[in-house]
């Protein structure tokens, strides 16, 4: 890999359709000379930590691997007087380093080899395998979690945050399911959380609190930047005079790393969200029981809530009290799923995903993205099913057979196509110089995007009603 954080940038920045071999993992060459025996060669590997390398015979350059030695063992000459030459391939495939990823794969398959020979003119650069151009992809997103856990200062971190966005164009343009984005976006987001609150945080601060992200972010589905949604649980008699200062120096740093703040205020630097154990036990009952309609959707961003450093069993102690105080519930149960369905679609809508000209813009989280998620989020709750994400939800309902099978397939490919829709064209926005958002308008769509997003509300909406029956939603 290389040294270089300019050469690491720049490859970040590549599209997967033009990657050059160079711009992948190139293990260096280690060499051994041709008439070394097979046990001073396996010795040599050991040490180097490697398992293969190239062989020098004269004008000759081969590669010896363990498949090789596997080989090699089946003889009836004991290793010690093999020499390496003597079982080592010589017709190696090469390739130059400027060559694009894809012909790579492309020698690989078509001459059954799993390793290419790399040059650079008449340079030998090293070798290529087969793993290293599979975990290509991996391999950009282990850059940005070193450089998180390697931060000293913001400036790193905010380094950081920048390369996050960066590798989120890339795997977006070399095809990668959104599943797999938003789960391994999710994780560095919350490494670098984690990260930016042990700089901040004294270390009994962080041994006596449990820092939680929420809403999207909590639960793995946040791609882009959006808006901040954290607390901070303390255990129960600890204080700390130096917290607001604390607290909203790590909102502000946030923001400059580019998660805009929340408009609702649902941060740390809000004494509301944060507090003891004994104080989110009663905002909790307050919330629901209180006929205030904003306590159910603060609940809902709180029943996202994911430990990302800290005590975590701060948090546990608060979700044992909200799961035997929530015990019979059914109104409040109702009026929080009654959320789900406070948007309805525009009376024109279906006629407006037909038209080529409209001009009015769709909202791709009101009317797409929010009813399932709230929906599902309504029917764990309600069940007392936990799992962090709402694919995970879907799934765990229809194991426990709450939630039909087809019903649950249909939902989940419904919110990965507005997952992956929103993506798109929030990326058309930020590379416009627009900043990001959830309005889309309909004449801005290809005929295929329209046609399945005209599916996926079609899905929303049939779900919706089965909300409206499952909790009585029209008696209210």
């Amino acid at each position: 890999m290389p040294d270089s954080r300019g050469t690491e940038s720049q490859r970040e920045m590549l599209s997967l359709v033009t990657a050059r071999v160079r711009d992948a993992y190139v293990g260096k060459p280690v060499y051994v000379d041709g008439s070394l025996d097979l046990v001073s060669v396996c010795r040599l590997l050991s040490q180097q930590g490697v398992t293969y390398t190239l062989v020098r015979d004269g004008t000759r350059l081969g590669l010896f691997t363990t498949t090789d030695l596997r080989d090699a063992l089946l003889r009836d000459q004991p290793p010690a007087t093999l020499a390496v030459r003597d079982v080592s391939q010589f017709e190696l495939i090469e390739i130059d380093a400027d060559a694009e990823l894809y012909e790579a794969l492309w020698l690989m398959v078509r001459h059954r080899v799993h390793r290419l020979l790399v040059r650079d003119g008449d340079t030998v650069l090293g070798v290529i395998g087969q793993l290293d151009l599979v975990s290509f992809v991996a391999n950009h997103s282990h850059i940005v979690a070193a450089q998180i856990d390697e931060a000293a200062s913001m400036a790193d971190l905010k380094a950081a945050a920048d390369r996050i966005d960066a590798m989120i164009t890339l795997l977006h343009e070399g095809g990668m399911r959104i599943e797999r984005i938003s789960r391994l976006v999710g994780a560095l987001n919350q490494r670098l959380i984690e990260r930016l609150w042990s700089l901040l945080a004294p270390a009994e601060l962080v041994a006596n609190s449990c820092l939680l992200v929420m809403g999207s972010e909590g639960r793995g589905e946040q791609i882009l930047k959006t808006d901040q949604d954290n607390a901070l649980l303390l255990r129960d008699g600890y204080e700390l005079p130096q917290l607001p200062e604390i607290a909203a120096r790590f909102n502000e740093a946030l923001a400059e790393f580019g998660y805009p703040p929340c408009p609702g205020g649902i941060m740390l630097a809000n004494p509301l969200w944060r507090g003891s154990v004994a104080h989110f036990r009663e905002t909790l009952r307050d919330w629901i029981y209180s006929p205030d309609p904003q306590g159910a959707m603060h609940l809902a961003i709180f029943f996202d809530a994911v430990p990302v450093a800290g005590d975590a069993t701060l948090l546990q102690a608060v979700r044992q009290h909200f799961d035997r105080i929530l015990a019979g519930g059914d109104a409040f149960l109702a009026r929080f799923a009654a959320a789900a369905d406070q948007f309805d679609e525009p009376p024109s809508l279906w006629t407006r995903l037909t038209s080529r000209s409209d001009e009015q813009p769709l909202d791709l989280k009101k009317l797409g993205t929010f009813p399932i998620v709230h929906g599902v989020r309504a029917l764990c709750l309600q069940h007392g099913v936990r799992e962090p994400g709402t694919a995970q939800r879907l799934r765990r309902l229809v194991e426990r057979e709450l939630l039909d099978a087809d019903i649950g397939r249909d939902l989940l490919e419904a919110l990965y196509f507005l997952m992956e829709l929103k993506l798109r064209h929030q990326l058309r926005q930020r590379a416009a110089g627009q900043t990001p958002g959830n309005l889309v308008q309909p004449s801005a769509l290809s005929t295929m995007e329209r046609d399945q997003l005209k599916g996926a509300l079609a899905i929303n909406k049939r779900f919706r009603v089965l909300l409206r029956q499952r909790f009585r939603l029209d008696a209210l």
